[in-house]
């Protein structure tokens, strides 16, 4: 089979070239996952993401494997004839045999080839497959359960596809499959029972049950070990779906997580200690020029401070230009995603601000999407008023440059009074009148349909931050995702974050954290927890977190009260940095996107795919099974110049006057402490080490 393999991390400072050879030429490799060109949840960005890497090093000869949704095929998907002649054979037969089965290429980067099945047309085999699965394995699904009788569907028809690959075949094949979540590890079940010649890896992206038991307000991680996991599944009504859960990650050679916290949450809840973590990553997006995302960060902070004025017009008593903007987003889960902590620690920030007499405000934005019937009237009228006003103001001005002109024309100097006539002043006057409001700037942009229920609007009106002139920080939910078509706030989720000053997730279950790993791509500081993947990835890899922009909540050790004043101090600290400071620290959160990057974070896939066929392949591939497994890495230092970090009560450098801000004697230097960065990433390891025990 042809094989084009195009993989190197050499853009990665400090790291050796990673320029093992492996012989692939015989080996295939199928992803399955619920997610792919389906969009659910964050495993579609992971294997959105990384399918580019994966496809340069596979080739031809890489194959994801999902559901077919019409809606999504019409818009993402190119529907091709199959290139490979034994994957043509195989949807042949399985199309003659009551399936549908389509083939084509994901239009996102790397254009991977995607096999879609449409589970819905074989749904006349369901009863007799769940016959069959509680025969085999004594899991009964209940009829009512949806999502688990899809996974059903799902799982034997993948393992069909892959068994008919195999027998397919003309010599003996080299097969891969790698399957992602509960609702893809039926198959993974299905192949080893069937004893298919397939080397199998199981990712979980989040424990069902780890996710159920947090959203009940429990002391999960410290009371891992006394669960008893079959009642508590059993409580939840979801024991069939965790016992699928629990059987792939057994039944798998290579199980892998997302991260170390996960991993200890795997080891109590599925009974199987992961074989190695496999950390998510992104494509970083690196500028020509070199502080690019700066000027990206001024362009989309100026339309965020447009919606600002129309949202408070008639109490725009602030300073814009001292206003921080701070934001929490994802799923709307109120506890497991720290809505709850982040909302007690702005009520704390907004008195430390006051009896302090900072000149700064905070607006905090709440993007998590809720149940609502449209925008509401209050919210849309403000950006109507403050676009009158703009139109008054452009009129007003081409008026005045008119008479100005003129007046320069015939070589006197204007009069003001006699260039601003009374129309004038008039037509300033009714826009002036039209800024009068008798109401609060609203909390909430849209019509909550549950509106006296809602946990953010509740706690908001618990601490009593209602957006009054006193209140030094602000609170404005927007209960949808970001959209650049929206009227109201016409950003996508990206630019919006861009424009963001701090990125506050205080989650207390997350087993990654995308949100806060995009911000670090684009310069944006943010905080963490160490129970999050991102938090503990960070802790792990940077010697002083907080000095790049990463701030570590402790919500492990800590009460919920202790947790809470650290976030307060945080934030609080964050506040007192100067403009100056702001940008070092943009710029030090940037040079961390290398390490989230898929060039680096992709190798620990392809070392457990290299595992996965050395235990299923004995006498073709050998992998050194003492090589580390986990997330070791980069481990970057702290920086030369003390940092502006919220963990130091005293001033940091730069020194935190404003007037002292163009001071050329100061001893950070952005180039000069890059360079140190880049000169001090180091390993614990090197690859070659672990290309001993490898034989291909």
């Amino acid at each position: 089979m042809p094989l084009a393999r195009s993989l190197s991390v050499t853009s990665l400072s400090g790291l050796e070239e990673w320029d093992e050879e492996f012989d692939l030429e015989d080996a295939v490799l199928f992803e399955i996952a619920w997610e792919v060109a389906n969009k659910v949840g964050g495993i579609y960005t992971v294997i959105q993401t990384k399918a580019r890497l994966t496809a340069e090093e596979w080739g031809e000869n890489y194959f994801l494997v999902g559901p077919y949704v019409e809606s999504n095929v019409r818009t993402q998907v190119e529907l091709i004839e199959p290139t490979n002649p034994v994957l043509k054979r195989t949807i042949d037969k399985m199309n003659s045999s009551g399936c549908k089965v389509y083939f084509g290429r994901w239009l996102i980067e790397g254009s991977p080839y995607v096999v879609l099945i449409d589970v819905a047309f074989t749904a006349w085999s369901l009863d007799s497959w769940k016959r069959e699965l509680w025969d085999l394995c004594d899991i009964g699904v209940p009829w009512f359960d949806r999502e688990a009788n899809d996974a059903v569907l799902f799982g034997f028809l993948t393992a069909w596809l892959l068994g008919e690959f195999a027998a397919q075949s003309e010599e003996p094949p080299h097969i891969v499959a790698h399957f992602h979540e509960w609702l893809a590890g039926l198959g993974l079940v299905l192949c080893r029972h069937r004893k298919l010649p397939i080397a199998t890896i199981f990712t979980t992206h989040a424990t069902l049950l780890g996710r159920y038991l947090c959203a009940g307000s429990v002391d999960f991680y410290n009371k891992l070990a006394d669960f008893n996991v079959d009642k508590e599944a059993g409580d939840r009504q979801i024991y069939h779906r965790y016992c699928l859960e629990r059987a792939a990650a057994h039944c798998a050679h290579v199980f892998t997580t997302v991260s170390q916290i996960t991993a200890i949450e795997a080891e109590y809840l599925l009974k199987r200690a992961p074989d190695i973590v496999t950390p998510n990553g992104l494509n970083v997006k690196k500028f020509s020029a070199v502080h690019e995302f700066q000027n990206l960060h001024a362009q989309s902070k100026n339309r965020i401070q447009e919606f600002v004025r129309g949202h408070f017009y008639g109490h725009l008593d602030f300073n814009l230009d001292k206003t921080l903007f701070l934001f929490i987003a994802g799923r709307y889960e109120f506890s497991n995603k720290g809505a709850d902590i982040f909302l007690e620690a702005l009520a704390r920030l907004n008195y430390l601000l006051r009896v302090n007499h900072s000149d700064v405000t905070v607006i905090a934005f709440f993007i998590m999407p809720a149940r609502t019937n449209n925008f509401n009237v209050e919210t849309l009228k403000g950006q109507a008023v403050r676009k009158q006003l703009w139109d008054t103001a452009q009129t007003v001005k081409e008026r005045f440059g008119k008479k100005l002109y003129e007046s320069l024309l015939v070589g006197q100097l204007p009069d003001v009074s006699k260039i601003l006539d009374k129309e004038d002043f008039t037509i300033m006057k009714r826009a002036i009148f039209a800024t009068q409001r008798q109401c609060q700037p609203p909390i909430c942009t849209h019509n909550m349909l549950e509106d006296s229920g809602d946990p953010i609007l509740n706690c908001v009106r618990r601490i009593g931050l209602f957006n009054s002139s006193a209140d030094r920080v602000k609170i404005i939910f927007h209960p949808e995702f970001l959209s650049s078509t929206s009227p109201l706030l016409p950003m996508d989720y990206e630019e919006f974050v861009r424009g963001c000053h701090l990125g506050v997730f205080p989650s207390y279950y997350e087993p990654w954290g995308y949100t806060p790993a995009e911000c670090t791509v684009m310069g944006i500081p943010s905080i963490s927890t160490n129970l999050s993947g991102f938090g503990c990835f960070m802790e792990e890899h940077i010697a002083d977190p907080s000095a790049y922009g990463i701030y570590i909540l402790d919500r492990r050790y800590r009460g919920v009260d202790e947790s809470c004043n650290q976030l307060t101090s945080f934030l609080f600290q964050f506040c007192k940095q100067s403009r100056r400071q702001r940008i070092i620290q943009r710029n030090r959160t940037e040079r961390l996107s290398e390490l989230l990057d898929w060039r680096y974070l992709g190798r620990y896939y392809i070392s457990a795919r290299h595992m996965a066929l050395a235990k299923a392949f004995p006498d073709t591939y050998m992998y050194d099974l003492h090589k580390p497994t986990s997330t070791s890495g980069f481990r970057y230092p702290r920086p030369a110049s003390v940092p502006p970090s919220p963990a130091l009560s005293r001033h940091s450098s730069p020194r935190h006057s404003e007037a002292e801000d163009n001071d050329e004697d100061e001893r950070y230097d952005e180039d000069v402490e890059a360079e140190k960065d880049r000169v001090n990433i180091r390993q614990p390891y090197t690859e070659r080490e672990g290309k001993k025990g490898l034989r291909w």
